[in-house]
């Protein structure tokens, strides 16, 4: 039997962020039963018969929703697939909307990693960015998430927030580890179109960090984390050894996975496909699949070599030829020539991989296999 993952999108949030373009509402309590009734049907109807290696439970806030829902879900997952002895299963959690019942409902129905959403220990840049929580507020959730005895924790961190020093940075990056996470992931912000932080930027009512500031915060959280122990693998994330996620660590070696619920993606025999992102539409067409692409071997072993820079060990030259029986050294030559002798990759054994100039200029790298 086949293995794949499973993604499963719970839209819903008690706030925006005013970051966020996700697919996410908030104030639409009055439709969280019957997207969970329509999420069960579409789970239930799914032909995909292989053997599930990883669940990942995101949004939105699913932490947000009554902890019934989260276990009926898992209770049709379980019924409907079977799924590997120590699969990893994560669920994406905010505080401010997790009690200690809640923490220990997930428990009880096999979740074992948890993702908490911080983005900043400074609680003046978490209302600037409009997260619903403090500081203080977040360690209530991690002590009870350690105290239920989870010990797979992920928290993500954000950098080159509005207003944000270098020191702010650090001060939070700090505090996270002395807390011991197994695993902690770190993002730029990245001003989206639509969303209100974009417009009080163009509007000149807050700044942010140039390029070259948001470049020194990420070299200086990268030294941090690596200096206590955190193996940087990915391009924004850092873990303990044996605590990568495994979920993300699939997607990026080009694994399958199917998605469930509004947006959610999927990558199924070479094809991309997505539902529906209109929650009205979702809530009336659960069976509507959109395919994205169908993908010639081309465009199949491009996206192998974009989503495989992205891992800091690179790609494996060997796996790329066993898979495509073809040498990516002479298949890429022209675009892999070019990125080394601008040093932005490099080619050592049976890796290629980005440099640190490459990790800096890591788009450039990726337009060439576009």
């Amino acid at each position: 039997m086949d293995r794949f993952g499973v993604y499963i999108h719970i839209p819903f949030c008690k706030k925006k962020c005013n970051y966020c373009d996700f697919i996410s509402f908030s104030n639409a309590e009055n439709k969280i039963k019957k997207y969970f009734n329509i999420l069960t049907k579409e789970i239930m109807n799914s032909k995909i018969n292989k053997k599930v290696t990883t669940i990942y439970i995101g949004g939105g806030t699913p932490s947000y929703v009554d902890s019934k829902y989260i276990k009926s879900l898992m209770n049709v997952i379980y019924n409907k697939f079977e799924i590997e002895e120590n699969a990893e299963i994560t669920i994406e959690v905010n505080p401010g909307t997790i009690t200690k019942e809640k923490v220990l409902d997930y428990k009880k129905c096999g979740i074992n990693r948890i993702s908490i959403g911080l983005q900043s220990t400074n609680n003046r840049l978490l209302d600037l960015i409009g997260r619903i929580h403090t500081y203080e507020g977040f360690l209530k959730t991690y002590n009870i998430v350690k105290d239920v005895g989870f010990s797979n924790i992920n928290v993500d961190l954000m950098l080159a927030l509005p207003t944000q020093t270098k020191d702010d940075l650090i001060d939070s990056v700090n505090k996270v580890i002395d807390l011991k996470p197994k695993h902690i992931s770190i993002y730029s912000l990245i001003l989206e179109n639509g969303t209100k932080l974009q417009e009080l930027v163009e509007n000149k009512q807050i700044e942010i960090p140039d390029e070259n500031i948001e470049r020194e915060m990420y070299w200086i959280t990268k030294k941090i984390l690596e200096k206590n122990g955190y193996n940087h693998y990915e391009i924004s994330n850092f873990a303990k050894k044996g605590y990568e996620s495994k979920h993300n660590l699939d997607c990026w070696n080009q694994e399958e996975y199917i998605g469930f619920g509004l947006s959610a993606h999927s990558y199924i025999n070479k094809k991309r496909l997505c539902r529906p992102e209109r929650l009205s539409e979702y809530l009336e067409n659960e069976d509507d699949i959109i395919i994205n692409e169908v993908q010639t071997k081309e465009l199949q072993m491009k996206e192998y070599m974009l989503l495989g820079l992205r891992k800091i060990e690179g790609v494996s030259i060997s796996e790329f030829e066993q898979k495509f029986r073809i040498n990516p050294l002479f298949y890429f030559r022209f675009e892999i020539n070019k990125l080394v002798d601008e040093k932005l990759i490099e080619v050592d054994l049976d890796k290629i991989k980005l440099t640190s100039k490459g990790l800096d200029l890591a788009n450039l790298v990726f337009e060439e296999f576009v």
